[in-house]
């Protein structure tokens, strides 16, 4: 499970973690059960660079802890919802048309519009949670809900393409823990923020649909951008409900 673990981190995040591990499709399948753990881990970062900084500029400090959430991925998220936006707005309905534009490496205008708002929205709900004084859980919880999510379409929706990525994983990928841990995850998080947790859900359900609907299934830039457009919402609904 070591390994599994050292799979995710290396996938998930931009940490250099100088470990010589063996490769499997069972231990990368293993390695998604980590998801949610390795956000916790960035939660815990971004938590720890929060209460580091001086509390006399936080328009600043949710730039600098913004930059942090960024650069410890890689922007790898971030790139999931640039094809995402570009793809639902050139496929024009289309399945073959939308999936041809999601693996177009260039970024069009609509993929800068939605990640101008998106990065927006998350500096504009961390400035209010540092004003507040009420960051601690919601930097925790965020990331964690971010990869969960990943999980919960892997539980609940097909893989579009044979030979990406996600299909490796979900042929290893052991459903029953996944499903416990889902369900935990989901029960502790609520126990903390119910109501932050009620659109965080919804918004899941509604990123499935349109999936579902446009592609008969998800995939990996659909993950990417389940991970931003979640980790935004949970914030600015914890602002919302508990600000």
């Amino acid at each position: 499970m070591f390994n599994s673990f050292i799979i995710a981190l290396q996938f998930l995040t931009r940490i250099p973690i100088n470990v010589s591990i063996n490769y499997s499709n069972q231990r990368l399948g293993q390695s998604v059960l980590f998801y949610p753990f390795i956000g916790l881990l960035i939660g815990a970062l971004l938590l720890a660079l929060a209460n580091f900084l001086p509390p006399n500029n936080n328009a600043l400090n949710a730039a600098l802890i913004l930059s942090l959430w960024v650069a410890i991925t890689g922007g790898l998220h971030l790139d999931g919802l640039a094809d995402c936006s570009d793809a639902w707005a050139g496929g024009l309905g289309d399945k073959a048309r939308t999936l041809k534009v999601m693996k177009d490496p260039a970024a069009g205008p609509i993929a800068v519009i939605y990640l101008v708002l998106v990065l927006l929205l998350k500096w504009a709900a961390l400035q209010s949670l540092l004003d507040k004084q009420i960051y601690a859980l919601p930097l925790l919880i965020a990331p964690l809900l971010g990869r969960l999510s990943i999980l919960m379409l892997m539980l609940t929706s097909p893989y579009v393409s044979e030979n990406g990525l996600g299909s490796a994983l979900l042929n290893h990928f052991p459903k029953r823990r996944a499903q416990i841990i889902t369900i935990s995850l989901l029960l502790l998080c609520a126990w903390f923020s119910l109501w932050a947790i009620l659109p965080y859900c919804l918004l899941i359900l509604f990123i499935r649909h349109l999936a579902l609907q446009r592609l008969q299934g998800v995939t990996g830039d659909v993950y990417g951008a389940s991970v931003e457009l979640s980790e935004t919402a949970f914030i600015i609904s914890w602002v919302l409900f508990y600000g």
